[in-house]
């Protein structure tokens, strides 16, 4: 298969089979019953931010291999709270994006900012795993899921407490959005080819119902990126290979939102 998304997907299946043998959904459940930390609404944290600036913790990708293979979670996540972070995401796909879910339980061990778990969430039983090990919100993508999986995986969201962040790329997905949705986001990356355009989230602002937060997600690298897609309406803005491409990602994060204020 040509197409990188059918690859992590058809990867994906395989690896969710495997950890369902390790640890069962009911082992997890009793972990989140004795669990005494409720993390922050994703949601509420980037709608009460000035920035909305989503701080992306990402060893690699598809698309460029490599961007910083030896990034620590103890290191960067501590440093994208204190510099400005509304929020941060949390890459926890190992074949293809470097990371891990121990990358995002640790990462909530360090930090009282919401986090986001970034993956390809296929199977409900990812979604314990989000919620077991700190996250605040999931991602779910039109892409790579019916309208029906879609609606199926938010509701259980839902009742697990998580935020669901639903991701379109192009008007054919606007149907995936429905009222479990907290958050709409628009990549500006082809997950077929991987290839960047803002322009697909300044086509997409007036389409997407009023009444969800909306964000514009990958390809966002100069400020003045943001301050346009402000006049469009998206309050959110996620962005990971622009701060992690440097030796300093919170540094780097530091430096673009003091061209924004």
């Amino acid at each position: 298969m040509n197409n990188i998304l059918e690859k992590i997907i058809a990867n994906k299946r395989i690896e969710v089979e495997r950890q369902k043998r390790r640890q069962s959904i009911d082992s997890m459940m009793c972990k989140i019953a004795g669990s005494v930390k409720h993390p922050k609404s994703f949601k509420e944290a980037l709608t009460a931010s000035p920035t909305g600036i989503i701080a992306e913790f990402k060893r690699r990708s598809p698309s460029r291999d490599w961007i910083f293979k030896d990034a620590r979670v103890e290191d960067v996540i501590p440093s994208y709270s204190e510099n400005g972070a509304s929020t941060i995401s949390v890459l926890t796909d190992i074949d293809f994006f470097g990371g891990t879910l121990a990358d995002l339980e640790l990462a909530g061990s360090l930090t009282d900012t919401p986090l986001l778990r970034k993956d390809f969430v296929i199977d409900e039983y990812q979604l314990y795993q989000a919620k077991v090990s700190g996250a605040s919100a999931v991602l779910l993508i039109a892409s790579a899921l019916t309208v029906l999986q879609t609606k199926r995986l938010a509701a259980k969201s839902k009742e697990l407490g998580l935020d669901v962040l639903l991701e379109i790329h192009n008007e054919e997905e606007l149907g995936h959005i429905h009222d479990k949705v907290d958050v709409v986001g628009v990549n500006n990356r082809n997950l077929g080819t991987f290839a960047t355009d803002v322009q697909i989230s300044l086509d997409l602002a007036d389409k997407i119902p009023g009444e969800f937060v909306k964000i514009s997600e990958s390809g966002i690298s100069h400020p003045q990126t943001v301050i346009d897609l402000r006049k469009a309406g998206y309050k959110g803005f996620l962005m990971g290979e622009n701060f992690m491409k440097t030796d300093d990602p919170g540094k780097a994060l530091n430096d673009f939102i003091k061209h924004l204020v």
